[in-house]
């Protein structure tokens, strides 16, 4: 996205707190000179990774109107919270909308740049889930099935290379074939939704699965002590888990254990977010299950029920809460947020600050000194090298002929660089 030949100095602190002077040539770091501390410097962090949205800000992937310009309004509503990569969430539906949703992500993809920086890959959650209340959520029992491996083909043909991840619940008849199916297409599959027995998680781990989607939730309300199907996943050290730490989804103390028993390298945050986060209080009508309220707290749910209806935060707003209500650091919890998640999805060069990875930073304002600790605030997004995403009070020194991309000029759709 730079120009060749371009150079950007970009000047803060790791969140080690170590300071540093970056340079990028491209849309790649070439080196990282560390340097004297000054005042006030911002922390320089890689982007923020997210592998669940279904949209956010009105801006929704599964509308039935979705189109080209819903997948780039929702890329830049992203890029000014921070995200630098993500996939586009498609949940339960027929055949059909499936199909064209992914065309329609493709074709944004082709058509903007931006979103071809960003949009990394889509994670299809659903069809295959469990149908009972509680384990399917929000998603739509009309369309929940048992899992296909030719609707995968037919998913790859649309769409080559696109779709990356895939939810499921393993107690679906034919389950273990397709997660065999797709791990050999290099689709990474995620156990979601589910009401599956230990023996039926790990037979999935297996055949190749190698997430657990949102841990702890889309599940029955009340469980075996033990056995049962969370603590099957906790164990199962081949699944990585992710978490929605939008503070409705897990409670804190919940949230810590599930991150301790895994391991940070093995923790990833997700925001869930629908395209009603953001929006302000009152009840709504969408694609995904139908009646929605939101609440004055941003609590998401299906009109008149207790169950979540997807979450109303950003991934940004998911790390300040987890860095607010738990113990765990700046660098472990971004790294929850961008480094793992990257990880996971076969790009180390994306979610790192390190010589010859993508320029994919974020520059924040804190947070200072031990838990709980102040929320950092947002400066800068930069994709590729180039500032996509800017405040007034962003803290980054360009070199010569490097063009700042302001919100205007994102919001009115021309490329950055």
């Amino acid at each position: 996205m730079t120009p060749a030949g371009q150079q950007t100095r970009v000047e803060g602190r790791l969140a080690d707190g170590r300071p540093v002077r970056l340079r990028i040539s491209g849309d790649r770091i070439s080196s990282i000179e560390e340097t004297e501390p000054t005042p006030d410097q911002p922390t320089i962090l890689p982007g923020l990774v997210d592998l669940q949205v279904n949209g956010f800000a009105g801006a929704d992937v599964n509308a039935d109107d979705v189109s080209v310009a819903t997948v780039v309004e929702l890329t830049r509503s992203l890029c000014r919270r921070g995200v630098t990569s993500y996939c586009p969430t498609i949940i339960t539906a027929s055949q059909e909308k499936i199909l064209s949703t992914l065309d329609v992500i493709a074709a944004a993809r082709a058509s903007d740049p931006l979103v071809a920086e960003v949009v990394v890959g889509v994670h299809v959650e659903g069809p295959y889930l469990a149908d009972a209340d509680g384990p399917r959520g929000a998603h739509d029992r009309r369309h929940v099935r048992d899992p296909d491996p030719r609707e995968l083909t037919q998913w790859l043909d649309v769409a080559p290379g696109l779709v990356r991840l895939v939810t499921l619940a393993p107690e679906r008849p034919g389950a273990t074939r397709y997660v065999r199916a797709a791990t050999e297409a290099g689709i990474v599959v995620g156990l979601g939704h589910t009401a599956a027995t230990p023996e039926q998680v790990r037979a999935a781990v297996h055949a190749g699965a190698r997430l657990s989607t949102h841990l702890g939730n889309g599940s029955h309300a009340v469980l075996p002590r033990h056995p049962n199907h969370l603590w099957a996943q906790l164990a199962a050290e081949a699944l990585t888990a992710s978490f929605i730490a939008d503070g409705h989804h897990l409670p804190a103390d919940t949230f810590t254990a599930m991150v301790r028993a895994k391991g940070v390298e093995r923790s990833v945050l997700v925001s869930d977010s629908a395209a009603l986060a953001g929006c302000p209080p009152g009840e709504y009508h969408t694609p995904v299950g139908g009646s929605v309220t939101v609440d004055a707290d941003g609590r998401l749910s299906l009109t008149g029920t207790e169950l979540l209806a997807g979450s109303g935060r950003s991934l940004f707003d998911c790390v300040r809460w987890a860095l607010r209500q738990t113990s765990f650091g700046l660098a472990e919890v971004w790294s929850m947020a961008s480094t793992v998640p990257s990880r996971l999805l076969g790009s180390p060069d994306r979610g790192v600050v390190a010589v010859g990875a993508r320029a994919d930073l974020v520059l924040v304002r804190g947070p200072d000194g031990p838990p709980p600790q102040a929320e950092p605030r947002l400066l800068a997004t930069i994709v590729g090298g180039v500032a996509v995403h800017a405040g007034n009070s962003a803290s980054a020194e360009c070199g010569k002929g490097h063009r700042m991309t302001t919100d205007a000029a994102v919001d009115q759709g021309r490329p950055p660089g």
